[in-house]
């Protein structure tokens, strides 16, 4: 089978794996739906554009004005559905869903990336300190606002991620090269520092505390579809660009040198592979908080399961990774008091991965 037959085959499969993870999720919960209703229910929350008309939107700080069109959408569907069953499902459950499904797959494709940058199976989106950088983002938000500009937790993890990520870039980087030790030793410092920095705005956010510790925890409750729209274009265009390279990924596998010996522009490859993913760990963890384990333990059971071809590697660790983050917050939110879904995943995630220790089957990558 070529490597073409293979991923659409197995990229098929997780596609219809995930489509049946989503419709039993939002099947479950302390009003139960059955799947078909729940399945036309989401049939029914497929929007398209029905009129445009002319809107403004007033920047903020400056107060000007910028015309910008404004969409009325109607359903492409009109199935037989309950009120309440509408409701529950389109409205509540299924954004909540699809953030996991979105944060997930993120989180999967960047710990595919970081686990070939780095050669190392033990790498995950968080090993250069862009999960801490969120973290320190949202947590100066929430105990702090009046220092952030907005006042938009989401865009303060977002940019405190992304910041951490240039500053230990750029502080690994010298004479035009990044060495990938060194860059890894600046993350574990900047991991760090940021702890710190962290725990000194938690002894200090007083009444904050408990809504920053829940958010450091990763959690999907209150998940809005802007929270989706957020995210989701940043995840869908950063795993795109970062599939365009898996050839070079494959081949940074053989080490530097090699690599360029074979054509590779290995300074620029790195920056690339380790910006996109970046970035698109940081729109994760913005919208849901510190989630482990997704980006650490999927991409490494698929490369047991599909090879360690990043081509095929790639698109199924983020197709696993979706199912895996709607299954574990389905989990979450299935007792009588909700659990944030980063200590799920850690409860799932901890075990199994000693489980292929034990079983000699964690390897280099």
């Amino acid at each position: 089978m070529t490597y073409s037959a293979r991923i659409l085959s197995w990229s098929a499969g997780l596609t219809a794996l995930l489509v049946g993870v989503v419709v039993v999720s939002a099947a479950l919960g302390p009003v139960r739906v059955d799947p078909l209703t729940v399945a036309l229910a989401i049939l029914n929350a497929i929007v398209v554009p029905s009129s445009v008309t002319a809107g403004t939107l007033t920047i903020p700080i400056v107060g000007v004005g910028v015309p910008v069109p404004s969409f009325e959408y109607t359903s492409m569907f009109a199935f037989n559905v309950p009120n309440t069953h509408q409701i529950i499902v389109a409205d509540i459950r299924l954004p909540r869903i699809a953030l996991a499904a979105t944060v997930g797959f993120a989180l999967a494709a960047a710990g595919t990336v970081m686990q070939g940058f780095f050669r190392n199976p033990l790498a995950d989106p968080s090993i250069i300190g862009v999960s801490t950088g969120a973290a320190a983002g949202a947590v100066a938000a929430i105990a702090f606002p009046m220092l952030v500009p907005f006042g938009s937790l989401h865009l303060a993890a977002f940019a405190g991620a992304l910041l951490t990520a240039f500053l230990v870039y750029s502080i690994a980087t010298e004479g035009g090269r990044t060495p990938v030790a060194t860059l890894l030793l600046a993350g574990v410092a900047m991991q760090a520092f940021l702890g710190a920095l962290i725990s000194y705005m938690l002894v200090h956010s007083g009444d904050s505390l408990r809504q920053a510790v829940v958010w450091m925890m990763g959690h999907l409750s209150n998940s809005t579809w802007s929270d989706v729209g957020f995210a989701l274009p940043v995840a869908v265009l950063g795993v795109l660009v970062l599939g365009s390279y898996t050839r070079d990924l494959n081949v940074l596998l053989l080490g530097e040198e090699d690599a360029h010996h074979l054509g590779t522009e290995v300074e620029r490859t790195k920056f690339l592979l380790l910006a996109v993913a970046s970035i698109i760990t940081a729109a994760g963890v913005a919208v849901a908080g510190v989630i482990g384990f997704v980006g650490l333990v999927v991409p490494h059971i698929m490369r047991l399961i599909v090879g360690p071809d990043h081509r095929i590697l790639l698109p199924t660790s983020a197709l696993a990774g979706a199912s895996f983050l709607v299954i574990t917050d389905t989990i979450a939110r299935a007792g009588p008091a909700e659990v944030p879904v980063g200590i799920i995943t850690a409860f799932v995630g901890a075990p199994f991965f000693l489980f292929l220790l034990v079983r000699r089957e964690v390897h280099s990558v």
